[in-house]
């Protein structure tokens, strides 16, 4: 393996686990902008209030998008495992 192919699986590497944690973060990130819009226009200053809804939500985010990241993940295993065979 040479110095280029490293780089481009390391590169791919990266956007997987960017594909894959992109719909959890930005469902928390939604999730707990809203929470945190709805505080400051309530004057609620609650710390725990942020916490359960953005748990909630990223749990049932990891529930819904689980079957796809573990697609992504199998098929970039599955073309990393076919390179490694075909080096040798």
């Amino acid at each position: 393996m040479n110095e280029t192919e490293i780089i481009e699986t390391a590169r791919q590497a990266l956007l997987v686990i960017i594909e894959m944690s992109m719909p959890v973060l930005l469902i928390g990130l939604v999730v707990g902008v809203s929470i945190a819009l709805v505080q400051a226009l309530t004057q609620i200053q609650e710390m725990t209030l942020v916490f359960v809804p953005k748990i909630l939500a990223i749990l049932l985010a990891l529930f819904f998008f689980l079957p796809s990241m573990m697609h992504t993940l199998i098929i970039f295993t599955q073309e990393l495992a076919d390179r490694m065979i075909g080096l040798s």
